[in-house]
């Protein structure tokens, strides 16, 4: 027999009634505004959504920008955008375990379709945004939260992954306000963004100190969009950034000066707990994927799905899925206690992070190669599902921290505690 605290763990893993009350709304949308918007899209000769064109520099076509940020402004304008941010600053105020939820249901119901644009991803209001002054609340995080703009984070640089204590990009103090200079480099929505949250080196030598945040606006003079990195999954978004220059005012200041290393933590560790949701709503979606395929193809004058190696492929995909789900909803649960984004961070806080983006991303991958094998050579064309979550599925395994950094936050909490958190 179950007793109480099982009981009351069992309870903390499940959608809450908001989280229900939210998909709800969310189905609805999809049929209401998205489906629309994707009909309209159709008839414009910019591919599909889920096989979107890109236009003669390789960048996104300008119509599917545009699709994308018509649901953006219409899921804000309904409270769908950004149920992670506070409540205080317009958001939903929902716990990790509840977005876990809300990611995987939305993924698994999008697809590769327009609804993906309508939650928040990288170029929406993000955990540092709630460190901001009120005067940039007001100018970036709350039209954020309305889908009104975009952003995009830049720490990356063209001789800097994930050693961040190594970036060249400098600030330097003149009087109230900052001077930036320096390049970034394979930025998503670097070509769109309104507003861009740019790590830069303010204290040479002071170690995690040495790092601040800033926000460049667009607009500001000495800021440059460079060029595009065409990448594996060919999203047409990527590019690199130039500041010379760039006068930034005290009230673009994230946070306090040496929070820098802190608040790209706080981003980048979003970003990697998401892909718990991410993961197990494609992951499903290709599992339903896959049983269709195998009933409707015969082989042999029988359906796929009575031949046991398609079999053992499709239960080796659920495997998978359910493992790296279970491990998600665990670990975010546990989060939720600690706080996933605190500043400071709680010191069992990475290897939970880490464990969750690590399973999620390399279950992720063996799905989508199974999947690509049920289908067989349909499952090689190019613009499929199967072969573009494929090119996904591998390239989510090195952004946000590749899975060696993640082995190396999980071993360095465990060898230094002695034990498993």
């Amino acid at each position: 027999m179950a007793d109480g605290p099982a009981m009351t763990t069992q309870q903390a893993l499940e959608p809450s009634a908001r989280v229900r009350a939210y998909t709800d709304r969310f189905a609805q949308f999809l049929a209401e505004d998205v489906a629309p918007i994707e009909q309209e899209l159709a008839k414009q000769g910019a591919g599909t959504p889920d096989n979107p064109a890109l236009n003669a520099q390789g960048r996104m076509h300008p119509a599917v920008w545009e699709a994308r940020r018509q649901v953006q402004r219409r899921a804000g304008k309904l409270g769908l955008h950004c149920p992670h941010i506070q409540e205080r600053f317009g958001g939903g105020g929902f716990g990790r375990v509840e977005m876990h939820h809300v990611e995987e249901f939305i993924y698994r119901h999008s697809g590769l379709g327009l609804g993906l644009a309508a939650l928040a991803w990288t170029e929406g209001a993000s955990p540092p945004f709630e460190h901001v002054s009120e005067a940039a609340r007001e100018k970036y995080l709350l039209p954020l939260v309305r889908g009104e703009i975009t952003t995009a984070f830049a720490n990356t640089e063209p001789n800097v992954g994930s050693d961040v204590l190594g970036m060249e990009t400098y600030a330097t103090r003149d009087g109230s306000d900052w001077i930036l200079n320096g390049r970034k480099a394979w930025i998503t929505n670097a070509h769109f963004a309104d507003v861009y949250q740019v790590v830069a080196v303010t204290d040479p030598g002071k170690g995690t100190r040495s790092l601040s945040m800033f926000l460049v606006d667009a607009k500001m003079p000495g800021f440059s969009r460079i060029g595009d990195q065409p990448t594996l999954i060919n999203d047409g978004l990527t590019g690199r950034l130039q500041f010379e220059n760039v006068r930034i005012p005290a009230e673009n200041i994230v946070g306090q000066i040496g929070d820098g290393f802190a608040l790209a933590m706080s981003w980048i560790n979003w970003r990697r707990l998401c892909r718990g949701g991410m993961c197990a709503g494609w992951g499903e979606w290709l599992v339903e994927r896959a049983i269709t395929y195998a009933h409707e193809r015969k082989s042999g004058g029988k359906p796929l799905a009575q031949l046991q190696a398609v079999q053992h492929l499709i239960a080796r995909m659920d495997a998978d899925v359910y493992q790296a789900r279970a491990a998600s909803l665990v670990g975010q649960a546990r989060l939720d206690q600690i706080g996933a984004f605190c500043i400071p961070l709680d010191r069992e806080a990475p290897r939970l992070v880490s464990l969750v983006k690590m399973t999620s991303d390399e279950a992720f991958y063996r799905v989508c190669d199974n999947a690509v094998q049920v289908h067989g050579a349909n499952g090689m064309l190019r613009g499929t599902p199967e072969e573009k979550l494929f090119r996904v599925a591998r390239n989510l395994r090195i952004p946000a921290g590749a899975t060696e950094i993640q082995l190396n936050a999980v071993s360095r909490t465990l060898l230094k505690e002695g034990k498993a958190a």
